[in-house]
């Protein structure tokens, strides 16, 4: 179920990135933050080049997402990317290493139990035995396909329908996903849709804000006139009042007739006036309940815009929160990819559990292995041929031959590259709590010779110099750690280092000379040739075999 469902997420992923073109996969590869993402990327890219013409670059990005894998123990994408490399060297018209590749993938994929994949590879390295005349191979690579099929308990007609039904499965899954994918465009359409329309609302409001502040000045102006008149009514009343006191003083020094007359006459005329004065006092109190209800009237107005203003400000203290909590997420994921390239960086130059221990103390102890084999590796005549060099070339070719090393161990979780010395090579085995047996330290060694041969017939038809190599192997217990400050380098110390550069420089360039006591550990994997005794500088007569090749049914990883 599990491979079921990576199948799934990996086609769908693939499926999404089908219509992408190389540099845009490039793109998105520098933005991935995860392991897991950059595996998958760069799987696509490989394939894109495949399907472009590019073989070499198909290879490149193949073996980096196949490395990935290893690393993190996908063996279903280790199958993928090996079958895809050994395609495009297939293409390449290189059925040595196409072959290589094919078993390596055959190797994972009956890891992952994907039998496509397993009938896939042994169709291919059939063929490339086939073409090369070699059918008791072809025989043999088939024979094993079905001897792992017998002892699975299946047959052909189990696999062709564990495949439909994985199929059918995988089609109605995918359509689920894809129905997933149209509702989430969906959503993305309608949330853009209400942003525009916020974005019209605050518009708007803005237009209605300016409007407001408008009426308020022209209401403003208008309460100012009606207090002016207010202020007219009541000079007018005071006045009026002046003119009564005056005309009650004249009225004592008139006649009582006069004075009936006068009063008569007066009081028409007070009656008069003060019903003026009352129709204006009237109309001035209609004027001021008229302005007091159009206050009201503005009040409200200014308080339902200042609501309004409220709620805007409010969205935009929102709208700023969450682009700073964006802002804080970007940060913290850069945060996070700069700790894993540090983590990176450092676990390249060190051991991982070396490394744990390094971030976590700030320093490393020492430990001592007691069956750890070391491997050392030295060019022939590198002195000679260096002098045939440009400096440019030589560092070039050695620089391609210790990638290839590089490469080659990187395939064993159990093998630690320690160090280069000028031309030598130094890796071992056994540098873990557990232990293990040096199998795949000889395993890497002769691919190391196989590379170098496709190397030498490479130059050789370029007319260029070329390297062999001396390679030698010593199984005994070994002191291990870090040392130094700047510039620090983990490296190991002991006899069995010094005895293990003794086989290398006791050996016949294109071979592996072995110790007896790493002889006597792999025996029965590898067929050996005893050297004899052979004299080693400082170390006395010592035995020695040379390593021929592996034998069949051994297996793949010890």
């Amino acid at each position: 179920m599990t491979r079921i469902i990576f199948t799934l997420t990996f086609s769908l992923f693939c499926g999404l990135l089908f219509s992408q073109t190389a540099d845009e996969l490039l793109r998105d590869l520098q933005q991935a933050t995860t392991a897991k993402e950059k595996m998958l990327i760069n799987f696509q890219i490989a394939e894109t080049y495949m399907r472009g013409g590019d073989r070499e670059k198909a290879i490149d990005f193949a073996r980096t997402a196949h490395q990935s894998s290893i690393e993190q123990s996908n063996n279903g994408m280790a199958a993928r990317s090996a079958y895809l490399i050994g395609d495009a060297y297939e293409r390449l018209r290189n059925d040595r290493n196409a072959e290589t590749w094919y078993k390596t993938c055959l190797n994972f994929a009956k890891t992952a139990g994907d039998f496509d994949l397993i009938v896939q590879s042994v169709k291919k390295r059939s063929k490339i035995a086939t073409k090369d005349g070699n059918y008791r191979r072809a025989y043999e690579i088939n024979q094993e396909a079905f001897d792992f099929f017998s002892g699975k308990g299946t047959s052909i007609s189990d696999l062709e329908g564990k495949y439909e039904n994985q199929k059918v499965i995988l089609d109605r899954e995918k359509r689920v996903l894809v129905e997933e994918k149209n509702r989430l465009e969906r959503e993305i359409a309608s949330m853009a849709a209400e942003r525009d329309q916020l974005s019209t609302d605050k518009t708007h409001l803005e237009s209605r804000q300016q409007e407001l502040v408008q009426q308020k000045a022209k209401v403003e102006e208008q309460i100012s006139e009606k207090e002016q008149a207010l202020v007219s009514v009541a000079e007018e009343k005071r006045k009026v009042e002046e003119v009564a006191q005056q005309k009650e003083a004249a009225l004592k020094n008139l006649s009582r007739e006069k004075l009936i007359q006068e009063a008569a006459l007066n009081a028409a005329k007070k009656e008069s006036a003060e019903a003026e004065l009352a129709v204006q006092q009237e109309k001035s109190l209609r004027e001021q309940e008229k302005s007091l209800r159009e206050k009201t009237l503005l009040q409200a107005l200014l308080g339902g815009a200042i609501g309004a203003l409220i709620l805007f400000f409010m969205t935009l203290l929102y709208l700023s929160s969450r682009r700073a909590k964006s802002s804080l997420q970007r940060k913290n994921k850069l945060i996070e990819m700069e700790r894993e390239r540090s983590d990176e960086l450092l676990f390249n130059i060190l051991p991982k559990s070396i490394g744990e221990e390094l971030k976590e103390f700030g320093k490393a102890r020492a430990r001592k292995f007691e069956q750890a084999t070391v491997l050392f590796t030295d060019f022939k005549n590198f002195t000679k041929i260096s002098e045939t060099l440009s400096p440019e070339d030589l560092v070039a070719e050695i620089d391609r031959c210790f990638k290839g090393f590089d490469f080659i161990i990187s395939q064993y979780p159990d093998i630690e590259k320690i160090k280069t010395i000028g031309d030598a090579y130094m890796c071992a085995s056994g540098l873990n709590e557990g232990g293990s047996s040096p199998d795949n330290l000889l395993r890497a060694a002769l691919e190391m010779q196989e590379f170098l041969d496709e190397q030498k017939v490479e130059r050789q038809r370029l007319g260029k110099p070329y390297f062999e190599a001396r390679i030698g192997l010593h199984t005994g217990p070994v002191v291990a750690g870090v040392v130094g400050v700047n510039k620090f380098a983990y490296d190991i110390w002991g006899d069995t280092v010094n005895i293990a550069a003794r086989m290398e420089a006791q050996c016949e360039e294109g071979r592996i000379n072995i110790s007896e006591t790493t002889y006597n550990l792999v025996r029965y994997s590898f067929e050996c040739t005893y050297r004899g005794k052979v004299e080693a500088k400082n170390k006395g007569a010592i035995d020695m075999y040379y390593v021929e090749r592996e034998l069949a049914g051994s297996g793949v990883y010890s």
